[in-house]
């Protein structure tokens, strides 16, 4: 313990001898110390981020570009603010929410933190085993997917486990190496690229274009206009289009990452003197390599999905091992069409093409497209797979601490002890069990995922209400109350970034449960008006009690 308060008493000096030092030195001490804001980074490149940054790149090619780096920087600065609370306090926010807020918020935190982290530990499992087999090559014989999933968990609890006292500068090493093989794998695609793509696009797919909001991507005007029936088309581009940017919005930052922030910085000892460093680590561990690695997997998909289709499709003599994975989907699109026109119509050629190009495509699809750019397999299927890959295991790491975190908070135990570490193995077993058991099944799926999701959703805007509060509160800041215009610009943007998630939890609600997820809500708000209420009588009844005591 000694060794570990001498390390960390080390770490404040030194960042006490460059608070008035040149910018680069500052920076490089800084980036030398970095940790919690790489857990972030670790946890933001999942399969979540993948699947959405390559059907972004489908449905809106290089014209999106702009949107997941500013949802990420309206995310980071409300994780800063989180952190801010954090140092300046000393206290652990669960037990802050509790005594300063509102119990309910605080508990449906926790709640919402601990169900995204069994839940959504499955697709991570399915997404770390299907790079494996399909990019890699590798477990492809019968039982392989068990043997991916044994080998996913060990690795995982392994590194967990080394979050300890004395092995977490290890840990966040592997972390960092994680992340960083991530971003080169997803970098190698784009330079194998370079020469086939439209870098003026590219360039201009950054500057903010909200008119994708009300029409589809400039590539499918042209192929509407030919379709049979252009005003379904528009719908329905427009509505993928517009559920996508929403989702993306709302989803830059999970409810669990929330969480993660705060007590990975008090796990590491981390006080006042840290706030300048945790403001900067979480530019330079989550969103650096969260841009680089969402736009280049954006990049490739838009080169090679947007406005195209796999003829295999339409013509099956063309077919190849692609088409099978695209074919269900090709199909669903093409029903879709079928029942609006009505059986006595047939779609033409342009809208067998607009239902291709709406399919979602897979890591596996991108890699197998770019092998036919560079006729090199190693070059496309391995590069992909690795990046793939790490995106799993680092995700399937972080998604185990997470929930360490929040069972010992839960129930009142001490950090590192048996209760956390069983905490952290609990993801870990569900996603295996379920990835092998239940993920398959579309109803299982549906019934785990969808109920998750949404609790997640609606708990998002009110976690980040809760900030706000906290952020703004006297009694429990004290002199660390922000003051003045720093006051002013820093509730500006967390009112940006609150009314952002607001707007898109909304819209992913109500796009995937319509009324009961409207019930919802109102069931947790006023649920959480009687805590409240409850918070607010027992103040008053402690201070009748301390005044009957005098």
């Amino acid at each position: 313990m000694s060794e570990t308060n001498d390390s960390l008493a080390k770490e404040k000096e030194t960042l006490k001898s460059v608070e008035n030092a040149p910018t680069s030195e500052k920076l490089l001490t800084y980036t030398k110390l970095s940790g919690p804001g790489w857990l972030q980074g670790a946890i933001t490149l999942g399969g979540g981020s993948l699947a959405g940054s390559l059907y972004l790149g489908v449905i809106g090619g290089t014209q999106l570009l702009w949107l997941q780096p500013i949802m990420m920087i309206l995310g980071v600065l409300m994780l800063s603010v989180i952190g801010y609370v954090t140092l300046s306090t000393g206290k652990k926010p669960f037990q802050a929410i509790n005594e300063h807020i509102n119990p309910v918020l605080g508990w449906g935190w926790l709640i919402a933190a601990m169900l995204a982290n069994l839940v959504w530990a499955m697709p991570q499992f399915s997404l770390g085993t299907a790079a494996l087999q399909q990019n890699l090559g590798l477990f492809t014989s019968e039982g392989g997917d068990k043997l991916c999933a044994v080998l996913l968990f060990i690795i995982g609890t392994v590194v967990v486990l080394l979050y300890d006292s004395k092995a977490v500068k290890y840990f966040d090493l592997i972390l960092k190496v994680m992340v960083g093989v991530v971003v080169l794998s997803f970098f190698g695609v784009v330079a194998v690229m370079a020469g086939n793509l439209d870098w003026g696009a590219i360039f201009s797919g950054f500057i903010p274009d909200f008119s994708l909001l009300s029409q589809p991507a400039d590539k499918f005007k042209e192929i509407i206009a030919n379709s049979s029936d252009p005003t379904y088309w528009n719908e329905t581009i427009l509505g993928s289009q517009r559920d996508r940017m929403v989702t993306a919005a709302a989803t830059a930052v999970g409810i669990n990452m929330t969480f993660l922030l705060p007590y990975s910085m008090l796990r590491k000892g981390w006080g006042r003197e840290h706030r300048g460093l945790a403001s900067f680590d979480l530019g330079i561990g989550l969103f650096v390599p969260f841009f680089l690695a969402t736009t280049c997997v954006m990049i490739a998909s838009a080169s090679q999905f947007h406005g195209k289709f796999d003829e295999g499709l339409i013509d099956s003599s063309k077919a190849t091992p692609l088409t099978e994975k695209l074919q269900a989907g090709y199909n669903k699109n093409l029903g879709a069409f079928q029942t609006h026109i009505g059986e006595g119509k047939k779609p033409n050629e342009t809208d067998q093409q607009l239902a291709a190009m709406l399919v979602s495509r897979d890591a596996f699809q991108l890699a197998g497209s770019l092998e036919k750019l560079t006729g090199n397999r190693a070059v496309s299927q391995t590069i992909f797979g690795i990046g793939v890959v790490g995106m799993a295991i680092s995700t399937i790491i972080i998604l185990m601490l997470i929930n360490g975190f929040c069972l010992t908070e839960a129930l009142g135990a001490e950090m590192g002890g048996p209760i956390h570490k069983v905490g952290s193995v609990l993801p870990g077993i569900t996603g295996a069990l379920g990835f092998l058991f239940l993920w398959g099944n579309a109803d299982a799926k549906f019934l785990l995922a969808v109920p998750t999701s949404v609790f997640g959703m609606v708990l998002l805007p009110i976690a980040y209400f809760t900030f706000f509060c906290m952020i703004n509160s006297k009694e429990l800041l004290g002199d660390a109350l922000p003051k003045g215009g720093k006051r002013v610009a820093l509730n500006l943007a967390i009112g940006l970034a609150l009314l952002a998630s607001t707007i898109g939890a909304a819209w992913s609600i109500w796009s995937k449960v319509k009324w009961t997820g409207v019930y919802a809500v109102a069931i947790f708000l006023l649920l959480a008006l009687g805590g409240h209420c409850y918070r607010k009588l027992n103040k008053k009844l402690d201070r009748i009690e301390t005044k009957l005591n005098e």
